[in-house]
């Protein structure tokens, strides 16, 4: 028996938490990774996967949910629109899974985005290409992120995060498009949802 989409996306959750946090993710994490409100239908997943031999669980423990098969291939999600306030694999993000295994890019995990527009072409980012991010909260100046801009942008987009002294840009690598600045208050607008670690371009 194979595991389905949304079980693939519930064991890479659970293999990212504990290689970042040291420890299994909690039902309410998971609940929340996966914009479910409420355990029921998780707890299905987890006692398929768990008959699968992809988990085990330690009885009595809270945390009791741990992977046990390391080597299993793989896939990203490719996400269409993510709005503020989502969690990133919520169910209705996530449009396919690409077939990739995200070490092939460096990452134990990652998620990807289909570029919109061309304001990203300086760095050879064209409109159609699938963005590979891997996910975390912050990023080093100059790099490429995913990020949500309240009040402005309706979805996530790239941009090149640039840090100056008292404000925060938002480049694009397009000239025809000034960068966005944000300064005081206005730098809490700005949710950097990963760096960009890869880019696959599809044949037509």
């Amino acid at each position: 028996m194979s595991i389905t989409t949304r079980q693939r996306q519930l064991l890479d959750f659970i293999q990212q938490f504990q290689r970042q946090e040291g420890l299994p993710p909690s039902l309410r994490d998971m609940c929340a990774a996966l914009g479910l409100s409420s355990p029921g239908s998780l707890l299905r997943h987890l006692q398929i996967l768990e008959s699968e031999g992809h988990l085990t669980r330690l009885p009595g423990k809270k945390r009791t949910w741990r992977p046990i098969n390391r080597n299993l291939m793989s896939s990203i999600p490719l996400l269409g629109r993510i709005a503020a306030g989502e969690p990133i694999l919520a169910e209705q993000n996530v449009e396919d899974n690409l077939p990739f295994d995200p070490t092939f890019f460096g990452s134990e995990a990652a998620f990807a985005l289909r570029v919109k527009g061309d304001s990203m072409t300086g760095e050879q980012i064209c409109d159609g290409d699938l963005a590979i991010i891997r996910h975390q909260p912050d990023a080093e100046n100059g790099e490429i992120v995913a990020v949500l801009v309240e009040g402005l942008e309706s979805e996530a987009t790239l941009k090149i995060l640039r840090r100056k002294k008292g404000s925060i840009e938002l480049q694009a690598s397009n000239p025809a498009y000034p960068p966005l600045i944000f300064k005081g208050r206005n730098r809490a607008r700005i949710k950097i949802l990963g760096k960009l670690i890869g880019v696959v371009r599809r044949k037509p």
